[in-house]
């Protein structure tokens, strides 16, 4: 008798472990006429499926589980894969009871019939609803012939924006500590609300900024991992590095520290946040901005403080063995050099027999049995004398070269005749010689015209030179100011560079 009523508790104590540990999400939505229907869930930057109802009897769609469901916005997705409505799930949501009715009116009657504090939340999501609403009728009823109506469009904007501020605030105030608030506060602008004027008695711009900037991330704990369980913390982060940071590697490099110190190293959303900097920043199309990739590349993943980020060691090697590669290129870094041969020598080489010499030790007899020829030969980038030094990588046979080439001789001219020391060390990348030699020669290119057969210099790996062309300026030390451009920027680059230079002095 004792075994079995110690059996019977132990089986109990499970099974009251089992319903606390587990969640129940029944809803009842009048007029659903699908037989299926999506639990999905916000994180970062992806919306994922949760769990999937296969089964639904008179409106009632049922999702549950065994284990708890993480802290986070959930969604109720049709089986057209539309997201019906938002809420929320923390501890004490685990067993929820929704109702609605399905169509236009699925917001409008959205009840939870155990939680209050979600029913506050839906009145919240309404009360948006209704704000946005309100100034989208104002607008469309107010026709924008003069800058007085928009003027008063512009004082409608800022009523309802604080309509909804005042809202977000006793909410927060409300349910502080609470999930949801820490979602609202997410979401809600720190602005300055009493502006200093400045010295011209305008409002101080300055002011708004540096308040906006260094309270946007104020009360937000990045320390949980249930702050990304929602669609606005990928959105502001996005916002915070895209309009709010000043456009300066160095500035996102700091920024960029700063953020990641304010969550755990060992959490996803370290570990997601990471890894989308990190992909932002390899693949920018902003000049200069791949430094921030090699700074993530020397503090985060040379460390060891990335470990976990990629299941796979050889995506953490290919991001390092690309920014290592990308270093010495970096905007501010002294060019590496190059030593080849002019063009017009092209005939004196493949009579020496380089052009014959089928590998690198037959390469080398032929060098040193010409030694003192071919050292006359050589034209160093380094020892290159101009104030500017346009570098160019280009292919005869390049369709984009074609066109570019010809842009790049315009805008050398133009600078020329401005009386700017100017110089291009143009490589060919083939090995081609004749052909080289006779583009030269049709297109009369005013350049330095350089040649590297042999691939001597293996420029192509030295330059990440994986499509031509590729154009890089460089100042009279040989220090990169630009790269990657297009030839009908060049002039523009280097008018700026020598404006910039002259403020410096000055």
């Amino acid at each position: 008798m004792k075994k079995l009523l110690v059996a019977f508790i132990f089986y109990c104590t499970s099974f009251y472990a089992t319903a606390q540990n587990g969640y129940e999400i029944t809803i009842d939505l009048k007029n659903c006429n699908d037989t299926l229907a999506y639990l999905t869930f916000y994180r970062f930057d992806k919306t994922l499926i949760k769990d999937t109802c296969t089964t639904i009897k008179n409106g009632r769609i049922v999702f549950s589980g065994k284990t708890k469901l993480d802290t986070g916005i959930y969604s109720l997705v049709s089986q057209q894969k539309t997201i019906l409505f938002d809420f929320f799930i923390d501890d004490d949501t685990q067993k929820l009871q929704l109702k609605s009715e399905a169509g236009l009116n699925i917001n409008k009657e959205l009840t939870a019939l155990n939680s209050e504090r979600q029913n506050e939340f839906f009145t919240y999501l309404k009360f948006l609803g209704e704000q946005n609403k309100a100034f989208f009728e104002y607008k469309q009823q107010h026709v924008l012939a003069t800058k007085k109506d928009s003027l008063e469009l512009n004082k409608k904007q800022i009523e309802l924006e604080q309509n909804i501020a005042n809202y977000e605030e006793n909410f927060i105030a409300k349910h502080q500590g609470s999930y949801i608030a820490k979602v609202i506060n997410l979401k809600t602008e720190k602005t300055l609300k009493n502006v200093p004027t400045a010295a011209n008695g305008r409002p101080d711009s300055t002011a708004v900024y540096r308040y906006y900037k260094n309270n946007f991330w104020r009360n937000v704990d990045l320390k949980e991992d249930a702050i990304m369980r929602n669609p606005f913390l990928f959105s502001k982060m996005k916002t915070y590095f895209d309009k709010v940071v000043v456009t300066h590697p160095d500035s996102v490099a700091v920024e960029i520290d700063k953020l990641l110190l304010k969550m755990k190293p060992e959490s996803l959303l370290f570990k997601l946040t990471l890894a989308h900097l990190t992909y932002t920043y390899e693949s920018s199309k902003l000049m200069g901005f791949d430094k921030v990739f090699v700074h993530l590349s020397d503090k985060y993943f040379k460390t060891g403080k990335a470990n976990g980020i990629y299941d796979d060691q050889d995506v953490v090697n290919r991001i390092i063995k690309r920014a290592d590669k990308l270093k010495p290129l970096l905007v501010g870094a002294k060019a590496i050099d190059l030593s080849m041969i002019r063009a017009e020598d092209f005939s004196k080489m493949k009579a020496m027999g380089f052009e014959d010499a089928k590998n690198s030790d037959e390469m080398t007899k032929v060098f040193y049995k010409n030694v003192n020829e071919v050292n006359k030969m050589w034209v160093k980038l380094s020892e290159l004398k101009a104030d500017y030094t346009i570098l160019v990588f280009w292919d005869v046979d390049c369709g984009h070269c074609q066109k570019e080439i010809p842009v790049l001789v315009k805008a050398y001219n133009e600078l020329l005749q401005e009386k700017k020391d100017v110089k291009v060390y143009s490589v060919y990348m083939q090995h081609e010689g004749e052909k080289y030699l006779k583009y030269i020669a049709d297109n009369q290119l005013p350049f330095i015209n350089l040649y590297d057969g042999a691939h001597y210099n293996n420029a192509i790996e030295k330059y990440d030179v994986y499509s031509t062309p590729v154009i890089y300026v460089l100042d009279k030390n040989k220090v990169i100011k630009a790269k990657r451009i297009d030839a009908a920027n060049v002039k523009t680059i280097i008018n700026t560079i020598e404006k910039e230079s002259k403020i410096v002095k000055s």
